[in-house]
């Protein structure tokens, strides 16, 4: 096992190149060793183009590609075994006879799940599974919790001033974060599928909600405007990227939006949005705010990581800033004089 480590290690590096361009695809990376030397690496670079295992194979330099057939394969998660829109990988790779395949981790979308791995054993090939297994689940945590749970994994995210507040009194504008950490939720917004705020966010702040720093596509927006009383000139509505406005009064679509008319059941619309965009095929959600959608997410348990960053800004009196309740402190990451706090909804683990 511990002779795997190093390259299963370096597959799962690679895998990670591909955040915010594959989704909702999962991120894959493949390793191809032969007698302990790299020969061919590859990652999924982006979704409908060729998956990890095709890139490895296809790096092999012509003078060793006589080595394929003598070589282990590395890959994160199991090979496909369907019909995409691009070809089957467990065919490939019993085509190029390479012996063994060394797998992270089961795939448990229901066109793979098993299915590979039999057809791999069916011809002949070893298999060893399990090896870094936790690592290549956490690292595809949006792909497992959308086809296991049937819904987006949600991301919170809200900065809050030293005296626990998110905004101040009277709609007044005050920065809470720095550059460094504007960065930060840029690059979340790049790797995500969609962003929510609330009426409230959007009435006041008039967002556009893009990734303004990493590339041209941009995530999907959410908003929940329950009376569908969101005036025609923002932003989110003129601007040419599209946006999902879920409402209780119509369904329609106008210019870059689509209304979504959802049903009047008393209860919170979380289940139902997320029902909405698990069908839309959307694998990541980030919830931006403000206080009102934060907690509404947050009281009914269909959140899975939170990010909240901590700055030195004094307020005095506004908004305060919404309660995480029942979290696991993950991480923490100072960026300047901000921190990011990372943390788990124990409730909603996927693993172990």
């Amino acid at each position: 096992m511990n002779d795997h480590l190093p390259f299963m290690q370096r597959a799962l590096y690679l895998a990670r190149l591909g955040a915010g361009s594959v989704a909702p695809n999962p991120l894959v990376g493949a390793v191809l060793v032969h007698e302990g030397r790299i020969i061919g690496e590859g990652w999924h670079r982006q979704y409908g183009q060729a998956h990890a295992e095709v890139n490895c194979i296809n790096s092999v330099k012509p003078e060793d590609q006589y080595k394929i057939k003598e070589s282990t394969i590395y890959v994160t998660l199991e090979p496909c075994a369907h019909f995409g829109k691009t070809p089957p990988c467990a065919a490939l790779i019993i085509q190029h006879k390479i012996p063994k395949v060394v797998i992270a981790c089961v795939d448990t979308f229901s066109e793979v799940a098993g299915k590979g791995i039999q057809q791999l054993r069916d011809a002949g090939i070893a298999i060893e599974l399990g090896v870094l297994e936790q690592e290549a689940r956490w690292l595809n945590r949006r792909f497992f919790t959308f086809h296991e749970k049937k819904r987006p994994y949600v991301l919170l995210k809200w900065a809050e001033s030293s005296d626990g507040f998110i905004a101040p009194e009277n709609g007044r504008k005050v920065m809470l974060s720095n550059t460094l950490v504007q960065r930060y939720v840029h690059k979340m917004r790049h790797e995500e599928a969609a962003i929510m705020v609330g009426y409230n966010t959007v009435l006041a702040d008039d967002p556009f909600l893009t990734d303004r720093f990493f590339g041209t596509q941009q995530p999907l927006r959410i908003v929940y405007d329950p009376e569908d009383a969101l005036p025609a000139q923002l932003h989110l509505k003129t601007d040419g990227h599209k946006t999902i406005i879920y409402n209780h009064k119509r369904a329609a679509e106008n210019g870059n939006c689509s209304y979504i008319s959802l049903e009047q059941t008393g209860e919170d619309p979380v289940k139902s949005i997320l029902d909405d965009l698990h069908q839309r095929g959307i694998n990541s959600l980030i919830v931006e705010g403000g206080t009102k959608t934060l907690e509404t997410f947050i009281s009914s348990g269909l959140w899975d990581e939170a990010h909240i960053i901590k700055t030195p800004v004094i307020i005095g009196t506004g908004t305060p800033a919404p309660g995480l309740g029942r979290a696991r402190r993950a991480d923490v990451i100072t960026l300047a004089d901000n921190t990011i706090e990372l943390f788990e909804n124990t409730l909603q683990q996927l693993l172990p």
